[in-house]
């Protein structure tokens, strides 16, 4: 007689989590293995996610577990990427969007979280503009740093000695939440308590989102 199997998941704040991560899967296998224990930490929490895109490199790992898991996946990505980026079997529901602009504004408003695995300049700079936004107070939702052995052990080391020159606020070193693996790195987002010192209104920003994405509409509707 067969035992019957019941998979216990974990109840969460969130409800989606959007990752940044690199269309290349890196020189080492620690990457992949972080990218697919990731999506399997956000199985495991019912969380669905959020992400650029592609089909190709951590992207295409992170998806494509969170997909096999059941998981709901929303990839945005501009039009003219399509072609480079996704160069295999996408999963999930794909949002074309004009420009990468809007591509991380369409991102930012489907997700409740943030998570930065290793990457490249596209990966720095989406994580480093959701932690300005942070930052001003445009938004407050938790931005999680996957720190693979030590990848962004330097760009953290150069986030503290700013903080010691004065160019970012003590309170806001808070904001960047780091970890060395998935299980660990999303139990302290979900901890995460919010800076509100901020210089720009919540509702404003919101107001600025709905006109946006309306202009998307509009565009991807041509």
């Amino acid at each position: 007689m067969e035992d019957n199997k019941v998979v216990v998941k974990s109840s969460s704040r969130f409800k989606r989590v959007c990752v940044f991560c690199g269309s290349s899967t890196g020189k080492r296998d620690c990457y992949r293995d972080a990218a697919l224990e990731l999506g399997q930490e956000l199985v495991s929490r019912s969380l669905d996610l959020v992400y650029g895109g592609g089909s190709v490199g951590l992207m295409g790992l992170v998806s494509q577990e969170v997909h096999r898991g059941g998981g709901h996946v929303i990839g945005v990505i501009p039009k003219t990427l399509m072609s480079k980026e996704l160069t295999g079997e996408t999963v999930g529901e794909v949002r074309p969007v004009a420009d990468m602009h809007q591509r991380k504004a369409e991102m930012a408003r489907h997700s409740d979280c943030f998570i930065a695995l290793p990457g490249g300049y596209g990966t720095l700079e989406e994580l480093l503009e959701v932690i300005t936004w942070a930052q001003l107070g445009i938004h407050d939702k938790p931005v999680g740093l996957l720190n693979v052995d030590g990848y962004y052990d330097y760009l953290l080391t150069f986030i503290d000695k700013a903080v010691e020159d004065g160019f970012i606020m003590p309170s806001q070193r808070s904001i960047i939440v780091s970890a060395p693996d998935a299980k660990e790195l999303v139990q302290k987002l979900e901890e995460y308590v919010p800076v509100h010192d901020g210089v720009v209104a919540k509702a404003k920003w919101e107001a600025e989102q709905m006109e946006l994405n309306a202009a998307l509409r509009t565009e991807i509707a041509r």
